[in-house]
C-alpha cells in the first residue's frame, strides 16, 4: 500500500515491530506482499483536522487512523485520516481537508467530496476474513474494514485495522444506527438546520411554489385554462382532505364538494390533462352509492361543451407497478457499484445482457410511450385525459410531468421545470418520505419514483438539447439532492404534513414556525461559477415574436430517422378501472360511457401514424418533442450512473471536448460584444461571466464535472474465467484507454 500525504514517516521491517499489527498502533501501514513487508509508522498530524459543521450539525463519534482505499484499480492504494458521523453525515478528513488548494471548479457547499449525508446511505457492509457482511442493528463483533454503497452510486472503503478498538466500536455502531436504523420525522436533520439558521429566506429564484391561491390563477391563465377551470379554496386549513394541497384546480361547472378529479395543465387546443384518485376496491354500499354520483358527475360535467371528450387512462393497468420499478432499479443500480477495477472488467463482457435483464430501461420505454399516447390524445384528438392511479400521486405525477415537458415549452425551461416539479410532485402529494425511505421506516414503501422521472427527462435532454435551457448536470444534481436533508422540497409526503411540522405541535401552536429552505436556491449549494454549468448554453431561446408574426406562426415538428421497432411489452394487470368496477360503470351508465373508458375503438396503428408522422416533419425546439423510444434510443444516463467509474470514463474526450471549444467561442463572442459596447458607451447586456470556461479539455474527463482527472488510466488485471471469455477478442489490457461509451450505445 502506499500513503498519499504530505506527514513523515519512518520505515521498519516486520521482525522489527514484533506485534506491532495490534488495535490501537495508529498508522501502520503494510506495503509488500512477502515475509519482509514493510511497515510505515505515520507521525502525528502536526496540523488537528476538524470537520466543517452546518449550523445545527452535532459531532457524534470520531475514530482516527482510518485508512480510504481508492479501489479503482484494486492496489489498495489510498490516505488515512478521521472518519467521522455527525447528526446530518458522514465524512472522512485527511491532511488535505483543511487545504484549499487544488479546489474543483464544480464544489457542492454543502456535501464534500468525502462526505455522505446519512440519507444517501443505501448498504452498509463490513469485511470479517474477507467476508462481506450486511450490518444492521446491534453489532456484536467489529469489522476490520467498512464499505459504504451510497444511493448517488459512491462506493467507500474504510480500513479499521489500525484504528484504536473503542473508536471502531463507537464510529461503526454510530454509523449503522444514525444511517440504517428507523427515525422519527423530527429528528431530521432539516428541523435541526432550520432551528438553528431561523434566518433562512428560502429564495424562489423565479420559480412558482403554487402554494397560493394566485399561483394556480396565474398558470391557468398561463395555460389559458381558466375558460374552463376555476382555482378553488375548498380545502383552506384542510377542511376536505390532507392528502389534497390547500389549493389547486378543478373543472367550473363541477361543485366545490366534488373535488376528486383535478387539473394539472391544458394545451393550447383547450384539451385538458387532469388526474384523479382510483376507489377503494374493497367498499360498503354508501361508498358504492358515492362512486355512482361521482362518475355520473363526471360526465354530465365533461361530456357537454364547452368541454372536449374525456378518455380515462388507468395507469395501474398500462405501466408496471411500483414493486415492479423498485425490482427493476434495484437489479440496475447493482451494476454501477463497483468495488473495483477487476470487478468492473469481469462484468463488462455480458454487459448487455445484464443491463436488458435489469428491465430499466423497458420500463422507461414504457413510461415515455404511455406520455406519447397521452400527448396524442391531448394534441391530434383534442380529448381531455384524467389519469387514474390508486393515489394519483405517483404514476400520475411522472405521466403528467412528462406530458408537459414535451408539451410545454415553458416547462422546458429551468424555472418552468422547477415550478413543474413544485406543481406536480411537492404540492401535488408524491410522499417523497416514503419513496425515499428517508426515514428507514418500510422498504415496501419504497421505490424511485421521482428518479425515473429524472432519467425520462435526461432521454430527452440528450436527444433534443438546444430545447431545454437547463444541462444533463443540472438534473443530475437534481437527484442527488433527494438526499440532501436542509431542503424541504423532498422530505415530506405532502403539503399539509409540512404545514403541520412547520411549528412543533399543529397548525394551531403559535410557537415561531420553521423557515426550511427550498431546494431551488441553488446559491445555497454552489457559488455563481459552479451554477454555470447547470445552465445549457445552447438553448436555442425562443424568440419574441411581431403582433403580425403571432398571427401566422404555426408549430413544427423535429425531423429524426427511425430506427427498427422494439415491441413493448403489454401489462397483464387489468388494473381497477377494467375490473373491479365494469359492473358498476355498466349499470350507471350503460354503454354511454363506455367510449370515455375504453379505447380499444381507436384504429391499432394510431399510435404508431402519430409517432411516425411527427417525426418526419421539421423541428422547432419550442413545440411538441416526442423522444424517440424505438431499439436502442433508449440509453443511459451515462454522466449520473458511471461517473465515480473511473474506467468508464474518456480522458480529453466525450461531448465534454465539444462543449469546451463551443464554451471559448462564446467567450470569444462575448469579449468582442463588451469591446463593441464600450465603443459605443452602450451597456453590456447579460452577464459576461455566465458561461463557464474549461479550459485544458485534454485534461478533462468525458464525465466533467464530477470526475476530474485527477488518477492515471491504470490496466485492468482480468480474473482467469475473463481472459477465456476474451480469448477470440482484442486485447485489453495493451489498451490504455480503453473506453466504452454506454450512453451512445444504450
Amino acid at each position: 500500500m502506499e500513503l498519499k500525504s504530505g506527514i513523515r514517516n519512518r520505515s521498519y521491517k516486520s521482525g522489527q515491530l514484533g506485534s506491532g499489527l495490534t488495535w490501537g498502533k495508529p498508522g501502520i501501514e503494510v506495503r509488500g506482499d512477502g515475509q519482509d513487508n514493510e511497515i510505515h509508522i505515520k507521525e502525528p498530524i502536526e496540523k488537528e483536522v476538524n470537520p466543517h459543521l452546518l449550523p445545527g450539525e452535532l459531532l457524534l463519534c470520531e475514530a482516527s487512523t482510518v485508512y480510504k482505499y481508492i479501489q479503482e484499480d484494486g492496489s489498495n492504494r489510498g490516505t488515512y485520516g478521521k472518519l467521522v458521523c455527525t447528526n446530518f453525515k458522514i465524512a472522512f478528513l485527511d491532511d488535505d481537508s483543511a487545504s484549499d488548494d487544488n479546489e474543483p471548479q464544480f464544489k457542492n457547499k454543502i456535501v464534500g467530496e468525502n462526505d455522505i449525508t446519512l440519507q444517501c446511505v443505501d448498504q452498509i457492509y463490513g469485511v470479517y476474513d474477507e467476508k462481506k457482511k450486511l450490518l444492521t442493528g446491534q453489532l456484536r463483533k467489529y469489522p476490520e474494514k467498512l464499505i459504504i454503497y451510497c444511493k448517488d452510486l459512491r462506493v467507500f472503503h474504510f480500513c479499521l485495522r489500525y484504528t484504536k478498538e473503542e473508536e471502531v466500536k463507537r464510529i461503526v455502531s454510530g454509523i449503522v444506527h444514525h444511517s440504517q436504523t428507523p427515525k422519527l420525522l423530527k429528528r431530521l436533520f432539516l428541523f435541526s438546520y432550520a432551528s438553528a439558521a431561523p434566518n433562512n429566506t428560502g429564495g424562489r429564484n423565479q420559480t412558482v411554489m403554487f402554494d397560493t391561491l394566485e399561483d394556480w390563477r396565474d398558470e391557468l391563465e398561463r395555460t389559458k385554462g381558466n375558460v374552463k377551470y376555476k382555482a378553488v379554496t375548498t380545502n383552506e386549513g384542510y377542511r376536505v382532505s390532507e392528502k389534497l394541497p390547500l389549493y389547486f384546480v378543478v373543472p367550473i361547472c363541477v361543485s366545490e364538494e366534488s373535488i376528486l378529479k383535478i387539473w394539472c395543465w391544458s394545451c393550447h387546443n383547450g384539451a385538458a390533462l387532469l388526474k384523479m384518485s382510483a376507489f377503494p376496491k374493497e367498499q360498503d354500499d354508501i361508498t358504492s352509492q358515492t362512486q355512482k354520483a361521482f362518475l355520473d358527475g363526471i360526465y354530465k360535467t365533461i361530456s357537454k361543451p364547452p368541454y372536449e371528450l374525456l378518455k380515462m387512462d388507468d395507469l395501474s393497468s398500462s405501466l408496471p407497478s411500483l414493486q415492479d420499478i423498485q425490482i427493476a432499479y434495484t437489479r440496475f443500480k447493482q451494476l454501477f457499484l463497483i468495488d473495483n477495477s477487476t470487478d468492473f472488467w469481469a462484468t463488462d463482457v455480458k454487459w448487455f445482457s445484464l443491463l436488458e435483464s435489469t428491465n430499466w430501461l423497458e420500463i422507461i420505454r414504457r413510461v415515455l410511450k404511455k406520455a406519447i399516447e397521452v400527448a396524442e390524445c391531448l394534441e391530434r384528438q383534442h380529448t381531455n385525459v384524467l389519469l387514474i392511479e390508486e393515489s394519483a400521486t405517483d404514476l400520475c405525477c411522472v405521466i403528467s410531468s412528462l406530458v408537459q415537458v414535451m408539451m410545454d415549452s415553458y416547462s422546458r425551461t429551468k424555472s418552468g421545470f422547477q415550478s413543474l416539479i413544485q406543481k406536480e410532485w411537492v404540492i401535488g402529494g408524491h410522499g417523497f418520505l416514503d419513496r425515499c425511505n428517508h426515514l428507514h421506516k418500510s422498504d415496501k414503501e419504497e421505490a424511485p419514483v421521482f428518479l425515473l422521472l429524472l432519467n425520462c427527462v435526461w432521454q430527452l435532454v440528450q436527444q433534443y438539447p438546444p430545447a431545454f435551457e437547463f444541462t444533463e448536470t443540472y438534473l443530475t444534481v437534481l437527484s442527488d439532492s433527494l438526499y440532501v436533508p436542509i431542503f424541504s422540497t423532498f422530505f415530506f409526503n405532502s403539503q399539509h404534513q409540512k404545514d403541520t411540522n412547520m411549528s412543533g405541535e399543529s397548525l394551531k401552536t403559535q410557537s415561531t414556525p420553521f423557515r426550511f429552505l427550498t431546494v431551488w436556491d441553488w446559491s445555497v449549494q454552489f457559488d455563481p461559477k459552479a451554477q454555470a454549468f447547470l445552465n445549457n448554453p445552447l438553448y436555442a431561446e425562443k424568440p419574441k415574436l411581431d403582433k403580425s408574426q403571432r398571427k401566422t406562426a404555426r408549430f413544427k415538428h423535429q425531423r429524426q430517422l427511425s430506427l427498427p421497432l422494439t415491441q413493448t411489452k403489454s401489462s397483464s394487470k387489468r388494473g381497477f378501472f377494467r375490473e373491479e368496477t365494469d359492473h358498476l360503470i355498466k349499470n350507471i351508465l350503460g354503454k354511454r360511457i363506455g367510449k370515455f373508458i375504453n379505447s380499444s375503438d381507436e384504429p391499432p396503428n394510431s399510435f404508431r401514424e402519430f409517432y411516425d408522422s411527427w417525426h418526419s416533419k421539421p423541428v422547432d425546439y419550442h413545440g411538441l418533442l416526442l423522444p424517440r423510444i424505438d431499439g436502442p434510443e433508449i440509453k443511459v444516463w451515462a454522466q449520473r450512473y458511471l461517473r465515480w467509474i473511473p474506467e468508464a470514463q474518456l480522458h480529453g474526450g466525450g461531448t465534454i471536448a465539444t462543449a469546451a471549444k463551443i464554451l471559448d467561442l462564446m467567450e470569444e463572442v462575448q469579449s468582442l460584444q463588451v469591446k463593441m459596447d464600450e465603443e459605443h458607451s452602450q451597456a453590456v447586456s447579460g452577464d459576461v461571466h455566465s458561461v463557464p470556461m474549461l479550459r485544458n479539455s485534454a485534461r478533462l474527463s468525458s464525465l466533467f464535472p464530477f470526475a476530474l482527472l485527477q488518477r492515471q488510466s491504470i490496466k485492468p488485471a482480468l480474473p482467469t474465467s475473463t481472459w477465456k471469455d476474451l480469448e477470440d477478442e482484442d486485447d485489453l489490457v495493451k489498451r490504455d484507454d480503453e473506453f466504452v461509451d454506454l450512453s451512445g450505445d444504450m
